[in-house]
């Protein structure tokens, strides 16, 4: 046995014992063998330690004298309560958050690739889905003012917290800045709120959610504010986006916001942006599907160092629900052959496939689910690979086809002309 070997098998025991109550490392006596042995074959500790470590350490556990060993039939079967540390240990094993891979942001911290989009998540639900979502093993949120959740996202976040499920820090917690609120003077106060209704200190990103600002609504007339003025005008702010960068920056510099980003940014607008900027955006939040890839903005994105994150990963599918003719007459991804197809060879569902197009290709997800089973398999969308043809044949179906667009629900603010 290699000293490797040894120093491995011995921390892992040195693990195991430090577990249980009142027993010291040596003399390790008949009963605190029995209670290393009950440890070995509980499920998480096997999830702990791989089972060819359990032969190991059995061999290396020391035996005590034959001489003094009591007879079998004397040895009472033990019933160890758990200490403090055991029941932290089990309750996190049995959460574990799965093997999610990390972007690095240019910022210097990580974001999950895969997390979960709070768009549409009912308010009177919302809590308990966050709270689940966390126990499934999700870590990232991606949520935003005009949801209107934020305030429920909150308590879902702060009984997981109280519960032991997670610290603050094992969590990405995303947020925009709405339309209605991208005036200097606006940004840190919108910013605050936010927060406090979330319950938290800092933002880990925060968004300029459209490259478009509104005439501001306060809080107390109407919050959200949605696009509208009053009645169903829509009415412009004169800020600018530099104006409103500058005061995301801000936000860093009070450690209110550890990354700042953008969503629905096109090209020119980000290079303008980077003129200026004294922080680069960390992230680019767009929709990304097989039926609007927009290849030209992901390039130009990885060439300026910005992550991407695709929103509607789905394509019609969260447009549908809405009553939107135009994701109504388009056909379902989900139902489509290549995808189909793909999922049958895979053994995946087709909504893993879609997410699975974008991930392998570097970008992160946010799908949402209320299925427990289904936000398993939305997190797991990194554990295979497709053949590159495949992604291109995925790629293929592009209709430069937008879903979320001001023009379409609106008839104005035409940012995507």
């Amino acid at each position: 046995m290699s000293i490797y070997t040894k120093v491995s098998l011995f921390a892992s025991l040195k693990m195991v014992l430090c577990m249980l109550p009142k027993v010291s490392l040596t003399p390790l006596t008949t009963s605190s063998t029995i209670q290393v042995a009950s440890l070995m074959k509980s499920t998480q500790l096997r999830a702990f330690i791989r089972p060819s470590s359990f032969l190991r350490l059995a061999s290396a556990v020391p035996r005590s004298p034959p001489a003094i060993t009591p007879p079998r039939a004397s040895i009472p079967t033990p019933t160890p309560k758990r200490n403090h540390f055991q029941s932290r240990f089990f309750a996190s094993t049995a959460i574990m958050a799965s093997s999610t891979p990390q972007l690095k942001l240019n910022s210097g911290y990580d974001m999950p690739q895969v997390g979960f989009g709070l768009w549409k998540v009912d308010n009177a639900t919302c809590a308990d889905t966050v709270y689940n979502a966390i126990k499934v093993g999700y870590r990232l949120f991606d949520g935003a003012c005009d949801y209107g959740n934020e305030k429920e996202v909150g308590e879902g976040i702060a009984r997981a917290i109280k519960d032991g499920l997670v610290k603050r820090e094992d969590l990405f917690l995303v947020s925009k800045l709405w339309n209605s609120f991208h005036d200097a003077d606006q940004v840190e106060k919108i910013a605050r709120k936010q927060l406090a209704d979330l319950g938290i200190d800092y933002f880990d990103l925060y968004l300029i959610h459209f490259p478009v600002a509104l005439k501001y609504v306060a809080p107390e007339v109407r919050y959200p504010p949605g696009w509208n003025y009053e009645g169903d005008k829509v009415v412009l702010s004169n800020a600018t986006i530099q104006e409103t960068w500058q005061a995301m920056e801000s936000l860093v510099e009070k450690k209110l916001a550890r990354s700042i980003g953008i969503s629905n940014f096109q090209g020119a607008l980000i290079l303008d942006l980077l003129r200026y900027a004294k922080i680069r955006p960390a992230t680019l939040q767009i929709e990304h599907h097989p039926y609007l890839v927009q290849p030209t903005l992901l390039k130009l994105a990885e060439a300026e160092g910005i992550k991407v994150t695709a929103y509607s990963s789905f394509g019609p599918q969260s447009f549908i629900e809405l009553g939107w003719d135009k994701a109504k007459d388009t056909p379902v991804l989900f139902e489509h052959s290549v995808i189909t197809s793909l999922a049958e060879k895979y053994k995946k569902t087709p909504a893993q496939i879609l997410l699975r197009w974008a991930t392998q290709r570097g970008l992160a997800v946010i799908p949402k689910s209320n299925n427990e089973k289904r936000l398993q398999q939305n997190l797991e969308v990194t554990e295979f690979d497709m053949e590159k043809s495949e992604l291109e044949s995925i790629s293929a179906l592009d209709r430069h086809l937008r879903f979320n667009n001001p023009t379409d629900y609106l008839g104005t603010l035409h940012i995507f002309a």
